[in-house]
């Protein structure tokens, strides 16, 4: 079964955002290249060389997916077929395990596609995924709608208690049945045709808004007057002239509409005209009224999410999402959201006081706005803590906070990262990869893909994926895991600094790749775990950052080579819950706002007026926004995967808080015996049981909410 119908069967969701059309750059009318003349053989062939295989990027080019698709999806086509022909009993060892083999070569093409697709998506890219988004939508519609098919899945579920299963076994077989027919399997012929149409009609709209989002990020901003730039770090201006540059502006600079971009001018720039023009800029994306605006492309998903979701048998599209999550229900989820919610708002109103009290001493004669925020934020954390970020960013070299991961990952769970860049292929010349093995025997886990900086055509964000996954059934097979960043590369001949902010980021989908190396599953359709599970380890993972052994080491000074003194460390610490309103705010009106929309059952059509409406109902302080508008929220309409699902970063903070306590009670955030046990419960066993019962393994008890606003500065309730 391929890693992409697992992930739909199962109502996971994988690592990444990574939809079936990912993001695409400018609207084209480029028709997709003919595949009748296209030898696709380097694409279709088993990867060859070393860790097992590596993906061959330097024999593979777009025009070979449209020849590839096809024979990819006959032999898929074929394993299934020979699956439901198949005369002998039911039973798992006839149906499962035969399910769980089938599609290697569909595996590896539709990997290689979503790198195309997510960070090379050129003209021609797009005409590609434009025309064959909805054609394998309606492929794997028609194999795993098919009634016969299902007879025999529901004939080895039947049958289940007869086999003498173990519980791992068992539990893939209940879950195999149980997503078939959330599928739509027991349906009748006409219903589920007209799921199949849904779902490929969604594919499309999918691929159109991905497609404006991404059109209104590669814009940007000219600045010809070095004057406007003031405030700004030197290290950023010469990365915004580098910009500028590339886009053939001599002499002036680019302020590229994208976070990576905007951040540090809404932080540091004192010209507040361009502040304001910048930051109208990016929280309008989509939202333009032209031919990228969004709104109505979002109420299009909405009525075909609602529609799909009643003819499978759910209330909306939020109960349809939910059915396979740790939450269970939309109000469970909303329970723990409002229950932070208010504390959220009150520390941004005292934000936004303390934010007009300096502006007010200071002589300016404003009222703080939304891109005043960060701006006046920074000094007040300046006046309160004695703290400027442009202190530590010298301290964050990329490649040494990068190199600080690997080192924590080596400590807590005995990985060892070798680089060998420019030994295998790489889709971009900027990747860079690292040979993983496990330091207790030596054995090969994998090949870590590291891609950190923005280019156009690839979408914004940050993401992790792999290539290939971890499995022992049908044999070993190793791990091709990668990081996907947009960082602002430095100019020419500097080292590339980051944020403090971006540096989490790192720690962040480092996270994620953690969990992919560590995973130790037979069974493929077991690997996957729930959407608001999904982020857990990832945010684990931030918290070792800021020790003291990881700065050290890799937090110097990239010029004197100094590590970043104990007394800036003192600071940042202090000041660790400075700004939580707005960072907690930001965040979770997006994911209220998420869950509102979806759960409802008549679809909301007038998507700019149901933002502004709810945001008002909610109390929203009107000197912030969502850190998505519904027009750019690509989490939401790029694909299904965070759907109905946002929340899920709060529900994984409150077991990482509580996690990050489990190691703090220890007295050693290192405890080698906390984290085997964090390994070993959680991190190694994907959904081979359920994840509440294996984080009460691991913890003793349920997380406590109360971890989660300590940690924020909030009262404990």
């Amino acid at each position: 079964m391929t890693a992409r119908l697992r992930a739909v069967l199962a109502a996971t969701t994988i690592l990444a955002l990574f939809p079936a059309g990912a993001a695409m750059a400018q609207t084209s009318a480029a028709a997709a290249p003919s595949s009748t003349s296209v030898d696709a053989t380097p694409l279709l062939a088993p990867w060859g060389g070393p860790y097992g295989g590596v993906p061959p990027w330097d024999k593979v080019t777009p025009a070979m997916f449209p020849a590839a698709f096809p024979v990819a999806m006959a032999e898929l086509r074929r394993d299934v077929l020979k699956i439901r022909d198949d005369t002998r009993p039911a039973t798992f060892q006839t149906v499962i395990e035969p399910m769980e083999l089938a599609g290697d070569t569909m595996d590896r093409v539709e990997s290689m596609w979503g790198v195309y697709s997510s960070n090379l998506a050129t003209k021609e890219v797009q005409a590609i995924d434009r025309e064959w988004s909805p054609k394998l939508s309606a492929f794997y519609d028609e194999l795993y709608l098919d009634p016969k098919l299902f007879a025999r899945v529901k004939a080895a579920y039947d049958s289940r208690a007869s086999q003498k299963l173990d519980p791992k076994q068992l539990r893939l077989l209940e879950r195999t049945y149980r997503s078939f027919v959330r599928r739509g399997a027991l349906l009748t012929d006409a219903q589920r045709a007209q799921v199949s149409q849904l779902n490929q009609a969604l594919s499309v709209a999918y691929n159109a808004f991905s497609e404006k989002v991404l059109a209104d990020e590669e814009t940007w901003i000219v600045v010809d007057d070095a004057k406007q730039l003031a405030g700004l770090p030197d290290s950023f201006v010469a990365s915004l002239k580098a910009a500028a540059d590339e886009r053939k502006l001599p002499g002036k600079w680019a302020i590229v509409n994208t976070r990576s971009s905007v951040a540090p001018v809404l932080t540091y720039a004192t010209d507040r005209a361009l502040r304001e023009k910048v930051w109208r800029a990016f929280v309008n994306r989509g939202d333009n009224g032209g031919a990228n605006d969004t709104n109505a492309t979002i109420a299009e998903i909405l009525k075909l999410r609602q529609q799909r979701a009643k003819l499978l048998g759910f209330q909306n599209h939020a109960w349809y999402r939910m059915d396979d999550t740790m939450a269970e229900t939309p109000a469970n989820a909303m329970s723990l959201m409002m229950r932070v919610w208010p504390a959220a708002v009150a520390r941004v109103h005292q934000e936004v006081a303390d934010m007009q009290a300096l502006a007010n001493q200071s002589g300016a004669k404003i009222t703080i706005e939304p891109w005043d925020y960060r701006f006046y934020a920074e000094k007040v954390r300046k006046a309160k803590y004695d703290l400027d970020e442009s202190e530590v960013k010298p301290y964050l070299q990329l490649d040494n906070i990068l190199q600080g991961a690997l080192y924590a990952a080596g400590r807590l769970y005995d990985l060892e990262f070798k680089e060998n860049t420019g030994q295998i292929p790489v889709f971009d010349p900027a990747v860079r990869t690292f040979v993983v093995t496990d330091k207790r025997d030596g054995h090969n886990v994998g090949v870590f893909y590291f891609d950190a900086y923005a280019r156009s055509g690839k979408r914004s964000g940050a993401w992790a994926t792999a290539y290939r996954r971890q499995q022992e059934l049908g044999g070993h097979r190793n791990v091709l895991a990668s990081n996907n960043n947009n960082f602002v590369k430095g100019a020419p001949g500097q080292p590339t600094l980051i944020s403090l902010d971006d540096a989490t980021t790192l720690f962040h989908e480092f996270g994620h790749a953690i969990h992919s190396f560590l995973q130790n599953v037979k069974y493929p359709g077991l690997a996957g775990t729930p959407r608001d599970f999904v982020e857990y380890p990832s945010q684990v993972n931030e918290n070792w950052l800021l020790t003291r052994d990881v700065l050290d080491r890799y937090a110097k000074h990239y010029q004197t080579g100094a590590p970043m003194p104990q007394a800036l460390v003192d600071k940042i610490e202090k000041s660790s819950t400075f700004n939580q309103g707005f960072d907690t705010v930001e965040y979770l009106s997006s994911a209220i706002v998420d869950m509102k929309l979806h759960d409802r059952d008549t679809p909301v059509t007038d998507v700019d007026a149901f933002e502004r409406e709810t945001l008002a109902q909610l109390g929203m302080p009107k000197e912030m926004v969502m850190r998505h508008r519904l027009p750019q929220f690509n989490h939401l309409f790029s694909s299904d995967a965070y759907s109905a699902g946002y929340y899920s970063y709060l529900w994984s903070e409150t077991m990482d808080a509580d996690t990050w306590a489990a190691f703090t009670e220890t007295g050693n955030v290192w405890d080698k015996a906390t984290a085997d046990r964090f390994r070993t419960v959680l991190l190694s066993t994907g959904n081979e049981t359920d994840r509440k019962q294996a984080y009460r393994a691991f913890r003793g008890r349920d997380p406590d909410v109360n971890a989660l606003f300590k940690r924020r500065g909030f009262p404990v309730q």
